[in-house]
C-alpha cells in the first residue's frame, strides 16, 4: 500500500519540471492527480513554457504508475478557469486532498528600456506567483473544507523568499516579491483552515535543475548579476526528485503536525 492510496493532488504548473516530477511522485506513493498547467507562452517571458504534448507526458507518466490523471489547460491567474479544471477533477476523481501550488516563472531584464515594461514583467511575475497562488488556494479552500477529510497545501517558494535576490527588474522583482509574499499567504491560510485539519506549508529550495534556469534568457547564466551564491553544503543545484521528496514528506502523515511552515531546502544557503 502506498502512503497517499485514496488521496487527490492538484497540481499547478505541471507540464514540465518540478510540477511534473511532484505529479510522478505522488503518484508512485498512491495518488491520482489533477495536472495543471497554461501550455502557453507569456509574452513577458522570454522563454517557451510548457506545451500540450509536455502536459500529457505528465499524464502518461503518472498513469504509468496505474494511477488516474485529469489534465487542463488554466491560467493560474485566471481564476474561473482555475476553478473550472478544479471542479472537472473532482467530478472525475472523488475530491482533492492534497495542493500544490507550483506554476512559477523565472524572468529578467535588467535593461529594460521603458518604465512600462518593467511594469508589465512585475506583473506578470506577481501574477503568475502570488495571484496565481491565491487563486489555487482559493478555489480548493471550500472542497478541502466540506469534504471533512483534512488535506495539505504546499506552495513552491524560492531561498529568494528569505533571503532575497533581485537585480533591479521588474520580472526578478517580483519574482523575489512573491516568494516573500507566500510566507505570509502560506501563514494565514494555516491560522484559518487548521480548524479543518488542513496544513498549509512552503518549501524553498534553492536553484533546481529545470529548463526555468537552464534557458538562455536564464539570470542565472550570468552569476555576476546577482551577489555570490554562497552555500554551506557542497551542493550546486537541486533535482525536481529532490523537492519532490521533500513535498511528500509534507503532504504525507508523517507531517500530520506540521503547517505554517516556511522550510529552507537550500544547502545552507539561508545561513550566509
Amino acid at each position: 500500500m502506498g502512503q497517499l492510496d485514496g488521496r487527490v493532488a492538484f497540481i499547478t504548473g505541471a507540464g514540465r519540471g518540478q510540477g511534473r516530477s511532484h505529479a510522478a511522485l505522488l503518484a508512485e506513493h498512491g495518488a491520482d492527480v489533477i495536472a495543471v498547467d497554461i501550455c502557453a507562452d507569456i509574452p513577458t517571458v522570454p522563454y517557451p513554457l510548457a506545451t500540450t504534448d509536455d502536459l500529457a507526458e505528465t499524464a502518461r507518466l503518472v498513469e504509468e504508475t496505474g494511477r488516474r490523471c485529469v489534465t487542463a489547460v488554466a491560467d493560474v491567474r485566471d481564476i474561473v478557469a482555475l476553478q473550472k479544471a478544479l471542479d472537472h477533477g473532482i467530478a472525475e476523481l472523488g475530491g482533492v486532498d492534497i495542493v500544490l501550488a507550483n506554476a512559477g516563472v523565472l524572468h529578467s531584464n535588467p535593461n529594460e528600456q521603458t518604465l512600462e515594461q518593467a511594469a508589465a514583467n512585475w506583473g506578470d511575475a506577481i501574477g503568475v506567483m502570488l495571484t496565481g497562488v491565491f487563486n489555487t488556494i482559493k478555489v480548493a479552500q471550500r472542497p478541502l473544507i466540506e469534504q471533512e477529510r483534512g488535506g495539505s497545501i504546499v506552495l513552491t517558494g524560492s531561498t529568494a523568499g528569505l533571503k532575497g535576490m533581485t537585480d533591479g527588474s521588474g520580472g526578478m522583482s517580483g519574482y523575489n516579491a512573491a516568494k516573500h509574499g507566500l510566507v505570509g499567504l502560506a501563514k494565514g491560510w494555516a491560522r484559518l483552515l487548521g480548524q479543518h485539519r488542513v496544513r498549509v506549508n512552503v518549501v524553498h529550495p534553492t536553484a533546481v535543475d529545470t529548463y526555468m534556469i537552464n534557458n538562455p534568457h536564464s539570470p542565472m547564466v550570468d552569476t555576476s548579476r546577482f551577489q555570490q551564491i554562497q552555500r554551506v553544503l557542497p551542493i550546486d543545484r537541486l533535482q525536481p526528485s529532490d523537492v519532490s521528496a521533500a513535498i511528500l514528506w509534507l503532504v504525507s502523515d508523517a507531517a500530520f503536525a506540521v503547517t505554517g511552515v516556511a522550510l529552507p531546502f537550500d544547502a545552507g544557503m539561508t545561513l550566509t
